[in-house]
């Protein structure tokens, strides 16, 4: 990079320090355009984008039919408020029932909205159908969450620094361990209206849990009526190489949470999603959203969704995933613990002796490949799910020496 390159970079990285609340802490690159699974930054160098915001990219950059739809509907109405219907609300809503297998969905912006929107429905499920003393209602989370960061769901969150400096919060969570039937079992009493859990949780280090974990649990919940309220912000629509997650064990959650790649990129857009037996709890002015539902990103949800279907990108992730896992296994590294996930969704785990993931994404970095830690040990591999394989067999070319070490500021 020349010094005038290095100044340009330096500036725009110093003035988003200087007007920006310091609540991240992202790689040094700044962004300027993408295409595919691929990005530019303000220099014009290109990296392979191998996080594809955090899964909001299953899709792609820029993907063309998303855009166009986005375009046209621009070109018509973008907002109407829920104080009047628009003509792409119930058609978005209806196509995205018809691939869950679900009879409502209520439709929101951000995956953090989703779930307020689950925890809420549940919650006067639980009172108005299941017949739970009001205001004693609790629902089941498991200890590594991440599902936003509202106060609502910070206040189960296990990870000190979500919660510090933010209370008092909100009461009527019980946290057992991920993957651990027999806690939550003995955790479920008269009270207990829901189990919120992440099929794979994404923020907590791609950790999967153990096979038969979401059936058992989910068993469980019909035995003793409780919600099963499956968390597919990060890991649906394709990402793990089902459309949902659960699908890989056969469980239908009884609320199914999405969001991220239902936005494509390119606006965002979430959902709960219910049987009628739930959904039908709310009533006028029980919740609601002056964007949710909005004629732009319900026409942009469509576009997203019908590519994932038509495309295959859920298939595509399942072939390419266990390829990619079996290669990066394969990297004979002093630095790598294990490798987890499923599809597209791959954890690295870096040894603790070896210090934190941080210094190996900064390194891949180096050589054109955007990967971030999560976690603090764990490198998160999860590009677009409409890369190629040569494109991620050209990446282990570079991808093998970091996880060796080569360029890496290893801390003693």
């Amino acid at each position: 990079m020349t010094s005038t390159a290095a100044t340009r970079t330096r500036e725009y990285l110093e003035e988003a320090d200087r007007w920006s609340a310091h609540n991240y802490k992202p790689l040094p690159v700044v962004l300027e355009r993408g295409e595919g699974v691929w990005v530019w930054d303000v220099e014009g160098r290109k990296y392979l984008d191998m996080l594809a915001a955090y899964s909001a990219l299953n899709q792609g950059h820029r993907h063309p039919a998303i855009l166009d739809a986005a375009r046209e509907q621009m070109e018509k109405i973008t907002l109407t408020s829920r104080a009047f219907q628009n003509d792409q609300m119930g058609p978005f809503l209806r196509e995205l029932c018809e691939a869950s297998g679900f009879e409502k969905a209520l439709p929101m912006n951000t995956g953090a909205e989703a779930v307020e929107t689950a925890i809420k429905m549940v919650r006067k499920w639980g009172y108005e159908v299941k017949g739970v003393p009001s205001n004693e209602a609790e629902i089941i989370v498991c200890h590594g969450n991440f599902s936003g960061r509202t106060t609502t769901i910070v206040s189960f969150s296990s990870e000190d620094q979500y919660k510090e400096g933010f209370g008092p919060f909100t009461p009527g969570f019980r946290e057992v361990p991920y993957g651990d039937v027999e806690a939550f079992r003995a955790a479920v009493n008269d009270r207990t209206v829901g189990f919120l859990v992440e099929p794979i949780q994404g923020e907590g280090g791609v950790v999967v849990p153990p096979e038969g974990y979401l059936k058992t649990t989910s068993e469980i919940c019909r035995e003793h009526g409780v919600a099963f309220m499956a968390d597919e912000i990060q890991t649906g629509l394709g990402r793990t190489g089902r459309l949902f997650c659960c699908d890989w064990e056969g469980v239908r959650p009884d609320v199914l949470i999405v969001g991220k790649a239902l936005g494509g990129g390119v606006y965002p857009v979430s959902a709960a999603i219910a049987d009628s037996e739930f959904m039908d709890v709310f009533r006028p002015g029980d919740h609601g959203s002056t964007f949710g539902g909005n004629p732009l990103g319900a026409a942009v949800g469509r576009a997203s969704l019908k590519v994932i279907i038509e495309e295959k990108l859920s298939e595509k992730s399942a072939e390419l995933g266990a390829w990619f896992m079996d290669e990066l296994r394969a990297v004979d590294s002093p630095h790598v613990d294990h490798v987890r996930g499923k599809g597209l969704m791959i954890g690295v785990v870096i040894k603790e002796s070896s210090g934190p993931a941080r210094p190996f994404c900064e390194a891949l970095m180096d050589r054109g490949i955007l990967a971030k830690e999560t976690h603090h040990q764990v490198i998160r591999f999860a590009p677009p799910l409409t890369i190629q394989r040569s494109t991620l067999q050209d990446a282990l070319g570079e991808i093998a020496p970091v996880l060796k070490g080569e360029g890496v500021k290893l801390q003693s």
